[in-house]
């Protein structure tokens, strides 16, 4: 059987203290490296650390942040969810990354992707209308940069590069390069073309309908010549000792938190009722141990999945949750996941 890597998410969501009081964005970051010291004693695989440029999350550099984790971190791989590649400098990613790599001892990974807001556009000057060509453009510089060699590359969207040289150089001669894919052929058909393991971001809905997109991959892999690259999956959820107790702790903050970006895009009020469907039905990883160890075994056995990342941060729960809710994914969730997909494994 394959062996299944478990990770952790977070976009540095905006919290409040055990008595209900907003934090400040300085004090949640310091959490966020608690929560990934944790995470790291613990024996997670990975924690992936989100970009955003609003006030509902503290993160608009996660490099920057990642590189702080990496020196109070020892096996933990550290790595972006996503790095907004559209409104990045690739060659800067790069180099962030590989400073990134050495400060940990080679535990630096990114996840690129477009990214589900657009504040970077405006912020960092960027055209809306150039969404798809930035993407693509930037994504195949930053493939060809991560082989560490000498770079010859023109585009449209910066000064093209003539047999450039880019440093630091890693000491292990690459960073691993994931591609963050929201559910669209094209995306999958990309990522396949160009050689990048592919992160399905599953956020609502059954797992299973993603399955369609996991054979698309593998199957222009081939179709390409490439080897056989991983899929992962990237879904949020919480974790409390009892199922009531999950679903009602996550309730409101996930309440706030959708019901904002619900009015920003026009979406109808975020209701309890299609809260509970995805709970119980859906994508929402919220429950007890056991609850939430067979949701996340269907969803690898569903998609092909090697590797399952748990957002667990979502909206403005208390650090004291988010800590008890990694603790119990770290020492208990894993472990039963594990054991399902063993038996699986043996009667198939």
């Amino acid at each position: 059987m394959t062996e299944i890597k478990f990770g952790l998410d977070t976009f540095g969501d905006m919290t409040v203290d055990d008595s209900g009081k907003p934090k400040s964005a300085g004090q949640v970051i310091r959490d966020l490296v608690d929560q990934a010291v944790l995470a790291d004693e613990l024996g997670l695989n990975s924690i992936n650390v989100g970009e955003h440029h609003r006030d509902d999350f503290a993160v608009s550099a996660p490099d920057t942040v990642l590189a702080g984790i990496a020196t109070v971190t020892k096996n933990i791989k550290l790595g972006t969810g996503v790095t907004v590649l559209s409104s990045e400098d690739p060659v800067r990613v790069y180099q962030r990354f590989a400073t990134i790599d050495a400060l940990s001892k080679g535990r630096a990974e990114i996840t690129a992707g477009r990214g589900s807001f657009i504040e970077s556009f405006p912020l960092f000057g960027y055209e809306l209308s150039d969404y798809h060509v930035l993407f693509e453009e930037k994504l195949e510089l930053l493939v060809e940069l991560l082989k560490e060699q000498p770079v010859t590359w023109s585009g449209t969207t910066r000064a093209g590069l003539q047999n450039q040289e880019v440093y630091p150089k890693t000491e292990r001669g690459a960073i691993p390069l994931r591609v963050g894919v929201g559910g669209s052929p094209e995306s999958v058909v990309r990522a396949a073309r160009l050689g990048i393991p592919m992160a399905l971001a599953i956020i609502g809905g059954d797992p299973a309908r993603f399955a369609p997109f996991a054979r698309l991959y593998k199957e222009s892999l081939e179709k390409f010549g490439r080897s056989d690259l991983p899929v992962s999956i990237h879904s949020p959820g919480h974790i409390a000792d009892t199922d009531e107790q999950a679903i009602e702790e996550l309730w409101p903050h996930y309440e706030a938190m959708f019901g904002r970006i619900g009015r920003e895009r026009g979406w109808g009020p975020t209701t309890k009722a299609h809260y509970l469907q995805e709970v119980h039905h859906g994508s929402l990883y919220v429950g007890s141990v056991e609850t939430v160890a067979q949701k996340i075994a269907y969803a690898i056995r569903s998609v092909g999945a090697e590797r399952f990342d748990l957002k667990y941060s979502n909206g403005p729960l208390s650090h004291s949750k988010l800590m008890h809710s990694i603790e119990l994914y770290a020492t208990q969730v894993v472990p039963r996941v594990q054991e399902l997909l063993a038996v699986e494994d043996v009667w198939v």
